[in-house]
C-alpha cells in the first residue's frame, strides 16, 4: 500500500533555480497519480492555484521541500503542529537538511514513495519573551533560539536559570540555545558541540563570552531554560528564532525556552549516512 496520496510541493521564494526541478517533480508525481498541492510560491512557479498555509498543511501527508536548508526550517516549523513528514531537495549551498540532489530526485523519491526511507523526529523550540511578568512575544525554532546585542558593538549581561537552578550570569555578545539540528549552524561557528541528531539534548552556547571559562553546556532537551537580562545594563538585545522573527527586548525582559511535544518528521533516503553528511559539509579529511 502506498504510504502516500496528498503531496505538498513547497519552495524558496524568489529564486529561480528552483523552476527546472520544480517543474520535473510536478510532472513525475503527476505521472504516478499523486495529488499534488503547492505553497504560494511553488504554485505561482507551476501556473497552479494555492491555499492558505493552515489549510495546506490539513490537506497533505507529505511534503516536498525544493530549496535549502532555510526553506526546510520554515516549512518545518509550519508543519510541526500536524506532523507531516518532509523530504528535502538541496537547491542550496549547505544543505544538512535537504540532502537529495536534483541529479538523484527522481531516482530517490521513486523508491521513498514506495515506503523505502529512513525517519528522522527532529523537535522545536519554543519560547516566550516576559515583560512585567506578562507574555509580549514568542516564537518557535527548528534550529536555535539565539539572544544577542542588536546593534552595538558592546556586551550584554544576563543571568541563565535551568529548571529554576541558577546557573551563572555572564556578559557576552550573546548566547544561543540550539537543537541537534542547530548545532552544524550558528552554534558551531561559535565553538559549540556538534549534537547527534538521535540525543535527546540541547547545549547553551556563548557568543564571544567576556570571562574564558563560560563554556557551552549540553543539557537534557526537558529542560526548562530562563534567561533574563540585568537591569542595570541598558543595552539594546533581540531575541531571533532560526534566524528570523526578531522580538526587540529591553532591560529586565526575560525569556522562558523549552521544547515543544510535537515534532518535525524528516525523511531521507534508504542510503542517508549522517557521518557522511559531516564529512562531506565540513570537509573532514581533505587534504591541503
Amino acid at each position: 500500500m502506498n504510504p502516500f496520496s496528498h503531496i505538498g510541493l513547497f519552495t524558496k521564494p524568489n529564486d529561480t533555480r528552483v523552476d527546472k526541478t520544480l517543474f520535473q517533480l510536478h510532472e513525475f508525481l503527476l505521472e504516478r497519480g499523486y495529488h499534488v498541492h503547492c505553497d504560494r510560491d511553488a504554485g505561482i512557479i507551476l501556473g497552479l492555484p494555492t491555499m492558505p498555509s493552515d489549510l495546506l498543511a490539513r490537506q497533505i501527508d507529505l511534503a516536498i521541500v525544493v530549496g535549502g536548508d532555510g526553506t526546510l526550517l520554515s516549512t518545518g516549523r509550519l508543519l510541526a503542529d500536524h506532523e507531516v513528514p518532509l523530504i528535502g531537495i538541496n537547491l542550496g549551498r549547505v544543505g544538512f537538511l535537504v540532502d537529495i540532489s536534483p541529479a538523484e530526485m527522481l531516482t530517490q523519491l521513486e523508491q521513498m514513495l514506495a515506503g523505502q526511507y529512513k525517519e528522522e523526529a527532529r523537535f522545536v523550540l519554543h519560547a516566550d519573551v516576559i515583560r512585567e511578568e506578562e507574555i509580549i512575544g514568542s516564537g518557535e525554532a527548528l534550529n536555535d533560539v539565539v539572544l544577542h546585542v542588536r546593534n552595538e558593538v558592546r556586551m550584554i549581561e544576563f543571568t541563565t536559570r535551568i529548571d529554576g537552578y541558577f546557573v551563572n550570569t555572564q556578559r557576552a555578545d550573546g548566547i544561543i540555545i540550539t537543537t541537534p539540528t542547530g548545532s552544524t549552524a550558528y552554534a558551531l561557528s561559535s565553538g559549540g558541540p556538534i549534537l547527534h541528531p538521535a540525543l535527546q539534548a540541547l547545549a547553551l552556547v556563548p557568543i564571544c563570552p567576556h570571562t574564558l571559562s563560560d563554556r557551552p553546556l549540553v543539557i537534557s532537551n526537558q529542560s526548562v531554560i530562563d534567561i533574563h537580562l540585568c537591569e542595570d545594563r541598558d543595552i539594546p538585545a533581540r531575541v531571533s528564532f532560526d534566524g528570523h522573527n526578531n522580538i526587540e527586548l529591553e532591560s529586565g525582559d526575560a525569556l522562558r525556552i523549552h521544547t515543544r511535544p510535537e515534532k518535525v518528521r524528516l525523511l531521507h533516503p534508504q542510503s542517508y549516512d549522517y557521518y557522511h553528511i559531516l564529512r562531506e559539509k565540513l570537509h573532514w579529511g581533505v587534504q591541503p
